[in-house]
């Protein structure tokens, strides 16, 4: 009796499975027959059930972007179009939207010049995925065994010497690859960065709605979040300025 249970269990479990995965492909598929049509607001309800049943994608982020902007809602758009960016950094349809969205937004900040080396290792770990620095890291761990191996059993020293300067060489590729893999997954993980979604917004001195009005931001700008407290978030914005703004204002990537 408890074995027929148990399996009567699984059996509904994967059933059930099953079934989750044909509706978000059915809605996915209708989401796409919507957009295809003309039917953006359509196509965004199913692309959101599908979020809603827990499921994500770099397409299912970029899809719903573009239903957002076709709507001309540009905060919602930018929004998705910088979650799909943290799956797939690289992608270039989802960065040439992104930058045509952000041209309709009214705020125009001038970022703080970035340190030219902290530039480039962010452009070389976004040239791909945090799955394919993982698969790298394996791969140079890998050779390590494999060279070091070579070192130890080797009987000719030229066999050893290849065998040592390759472990070494493996190992600096190990390491480079391991922190982009992390530093990857960890943009990924870490919510610290938000859209503005009301049409415009006062940042305030202060945590309190009777503060000091600092300035004011518009549907679609960036920000990185810095601190909490209660109902109330600091924020920083691309040239440096930080003030307070109300959580129901934006939305975290």
């Amino acid at each position: 009796m408890k074995r027929f249970l148990i399996y009567t269990i699984l059996l509904f479990a994967s059933v059930s499975a099953t079934m989750a995965q044909q509706t978000s492909t059915e809605r996915w598929e209708m989401g796409n027959k919507a957009y295809m049509e003309g039917a953006y607001d359509k196509a965004i309800e199913e692309y959101c059930a599908i979020l809603e049943g827990g499921e994500y994608s770099m397409e299912l982020y970029y899809n719903l972007a573009n239903a957002y902007f076709k709507m001309e809602n540009i905060g919602k758009a930018i929004l998705y179009y910088n979650k799909a960016l943290r799956i797939a950094p690289s992608q270039e349809d989802v960065l040439h939207n992104l930058a045509i969205a952000e041209t309709r937004t009214k705020d125009k900040i001038t970022a703080v010049p970035e340190f030219f080396l902290h530039r480039w290792m962010r452009v070389v770990r976004n040239s791909v995925s945090c799955n394919a620095w993982g698969a790298l890291s394996v791969l140079f761990f890998a050779l390590i065994l494999t060279f070091v191996l070579l070192f130890l059993l080797a009987s000719r020293l030229g066999v050893r010497k290849a065998g040592f300067y390759g472990a070494l060489c493996s190992l600096l590729l190990f390491v480079a690859t391991t922190a982009f893999a992390i530093s990857s997954r960890n943009d990924i993980l870490t919510e610290d960065e938000a859209i503005v979604m009301s049409s415009a917004i006062s940042v305030k001195s202060s945590p309190d709605r009777s503060a000091t009005d600092l300035f004011v931001l518009h549907e679609g700008t960036k920000l990185r979040i810095v601190a909490e407290f209660d109902e109330w978030i600091e924020v920083v914005i691309a040239d440096g300025k930080k003030g307070w703004t109300e959580r129901k204002n934006i939305e975290t990537i």
